[in-house]
């Protein structure tokens, strides 16, 4: 199976351009099944690769496809080529895996709405995209599968383009995400420029040959790829889009934040983990940035009133987590929390869209409540998720997230501080996340007496993916023990172990693990017993603890003012050129060019027009003239010579 990995791509491609061309035309409601159907035909596919592999000896399972020749120019040729190698596999796993399930889901969410073939065209170029992201052999093919999961995101979140705050919400992405494709194109061009190829294979066996460690070319490359990576997976300081993105519909959040789009940049980092290592500059770079966004964005979304905005915050500070892991060198944690992350924060989209969609679109927190008894499978599905997320033993989030934790504090790359950090970090998301569980679900309703009656109980295409999930999020940690403990380490060391040797842990480091993993649980719990005192079992204190420190719940609920910060530095500054440019200067030099060339012609036919009059005898002189003219220049050049 592992020879037809290009299968993996085909179907989504297939789904693509039957729902864009055909389903319209044979069948609206038919575009659901069959983009459905393609991305599980492509975990199918990929399961079956996965099976495969592991029947390999570890040195034999990277497997380098080349399908054909895609540029040769000169001494410049670059393959469509696919590594089909563990970590490769993983991520199509879990992009297929819980893009499938989203798919399904969004079947039932997305019924009835008049652009739902134009929907699933765009989910599965998005998963197409995705996946020739994490599929790619070369960098150039890897930016291809970047620049399209950028569209993707684009088209997905201005998906409902008639509303101004959608397109502008999709603009504010693609602009963002720009930036980050930017740092690297750049990075592919001075990689090809030391090393004369893209591929990895060959990049990576002549990293510690072509580059000395620490050297300013290494972390200039490493610097510019985390510029690409901190875009696409919205961290400090290009966070700003991915909050936003909560415009679009549901399953479109669900996709991007649990799944896809913004695990790239922590695949890309794990992926390069050969330049990387060898600039320890760098890698404290992405640490830091990723410690600090991790508490940063948390404690935004301690007091987001949208549901869907909490959950997007929650989405980037995780995200924190794993640019920690990988910043310290631990690349496995990083990517096994990735996988745990897309469980659970899939559930949490999902079952807040199941509330979202019975409640006829309502996303505000404070006009919810007491929805547990009236739609127990969401509520289930949401308590679990955030029991994971937080960190809650024995669910999935509690493995992955204390390996980071562990490794911040024990990596030869890491820090006290950046434990800290983290750990301050679980506390903040135990209480945010239940803020949401308990107004949401518990307490009195809040819910518009209208909205009440007539309450849309979501159906089983919505219900059964959110009890999959469910499953997963409470049990997919477990994963890491199959075999054997450290399952997931053992799976994915033929691919951070092949070029270099790992991050070392400090001597004694085991000696912390079992009290930083009580810690963190300990936390969490102080989290949650916050959340509940708040907004169970006193209600008001909200409302008076913001009155008592109103300047600091205002920055909060308007996230730092980073955008408006972004707003004054960029926006503005860049509206008024623009407006100089294609008023000032673009009426006066470019539509002066053109104006002046108008009129020169204009003149000049006027003046030739004269010419024109009509009587042979002018023409004939005219004639005679110029024959005279000729003998004389001919007579000339031959005296001359």
């Amino acid at each position: 199976m592992l020879t037809y990995a290009w299968l993996i791509l085909l179907f989504p491609a297939l789904g693509f351009l039957y729902s864009a061309f055909i389903g319209r035309k044979v069948n609206r409601e038919s575009c659901g099944f069959v983009g459905s159907a393609a991305v599980g035909l492509s975990f199918a596919v990929g399961f079956g690769a996965f099976l495969e592999m592991l029947q390999l000896p570890p040195d034999a399972r990277s497997v380098e496809l080349n399908l054909w020749t895609w540029i040769a120019a000169g001494q410049f040729t670059v393959p469509f080529s696919l590594l089909v190698d563990p970590l490769s596999i993983l991520m199509v796993l879990v992009v297929t895996g819980v893009g499938f399930l989203i798919h399904v889901y969004a079947t039932g969410y997305m019924r009835g709405d008049q652009d739902y073939p134009r929907f699933f065209a765009l989910m599965n170029l998005f998963v197409l995209a995705m996946l020739m992201l994490v599929l790619a052999g070369n960098f150039l093919l890897l930016v291809v599968g970047w620049g399209g999961v950028g569209f993707s995101s684009y088209a997905l979140i201005a998906f409902w383009y008639q509303k101004p705050e959608n397109a502008a919400a999709g603009t504010k992405a693609f602009v963002v995400n720009t930036i980050g494709d930017i740092g690297l194109l750049f990075a592919a061009i001075l990689i090809f420029l030391n090393f004369g190829t893209l591929d990895y294979n060959g990049v990576f066996a002549q990293a510690s040959q072509r580059l000395g460690v620490d050297s300013p070319m290494a972390t200039a490359i490493a610097l510019l790829l985390l510029l690409g990576a901190a875009a696409k997976s919205a961290q400090l300081p290009l966070h700003v889009w991915l909050p936003d993105a909560m415009a679009g519909p549901t399953p479109v959040s669900a996709l991007i934040h649990a799944a896809t789009m913004v695990t790239a940049g922590v695949y890309l980092i794990a992926r390069a983990y050969p330049l990387y290592l060898l600039s320890p500059t760098a890698m404290m770079v992405v640490a830091t940035v990723g410690a600090v966004t991790a508490l940063f964005a948390a404690t935004i979304g301690l007091v987001q009133p949208n549901i869907k905005r909490v959950l997007a915050y929650s989405t980037v500070s995780q995200l924190g987590y794993m640019f920690l892991a990988v910043g310290v060198g631990a690349f496995a944690a990083g990517m096994f929390h990735l996988v745990t992350h897309a469980f659970f924060k899939a559930l949490l989209f999902m079952a807040a869209g199941g509330v979202i969609h019975a409640l006829a679109g309502e996303e505000d927190l404070n006009r919810m409540g007491g929805l547990w008894r009236r739609l127990p499978t969401m509520y289930v599905g949401f308590l679990i998720g955030a029991l994971a997320l937080t960190g809650f033993p024995p669910l999935s989030g509690f493995f992955s997230k204390d390996e980071i934790i562990f490794a911040a504090f024990a990596s030869e790359r890491g820090s006290a501080l950046l434990g800290t950090l983290a750990l301050l970090s679980v506390a903040l998301t135990g209480f945010y996340i239940f803020r949401a569980v308990f107004m949401a679900f518990h307490g009195e309703s809040r819910v518009d007496h209208h909205v009440s009656e007539h309450l849309h109980k979501p159906g089983p295409d919505m219900a059964g993916p959110v009890a999959v999930l469910t499953l997963l999020a409470a049990f997919g940690g477990y994963i890491q023990f199959i075999g054997g403990p450290g399952a997931v380490e053992h799976f994915l060391a033929p691919v951070f172990d092949r070029y270099a040797q790992p991050v070392a842990m400090l001597p004694g480091a085991q000696s912390m693990q079992l009290p930083l993993m009580a810690t963190s649980v300990l936390l969490g719990l102080v989290g949650i017993g916050i959340a509940f005192m708040m907004y169970v079992a006193r209600p008001a204190l909200p409302r008076q603890i913001g009155s008592v420190v109103p300047r600091l719940y205002q920055l909060l609920l308007n996230k730092y003012y980073v955008d408006e910060l972004y707003a004054v530095l960029f926006l503005r500054p860049g509206r008024r050129l623009g407006e100089w440019l294609s008023g000032t200067l673009d009426g006066l030099f470019t539509d002066g060019i053109v104006q002046a060339a108008t009129r020169a012609v204009e003149v000049g036919s006027v003046s030739l027009r004269r010419l024109q009059t009509g009587f042979v005898r002018d023409y004939a002189l005219g004639i005679l003239g110029g024959a005279l003219a000729l003998v004389v220049y001919l007579l000339m050049a031959g005296g001359a010579r």
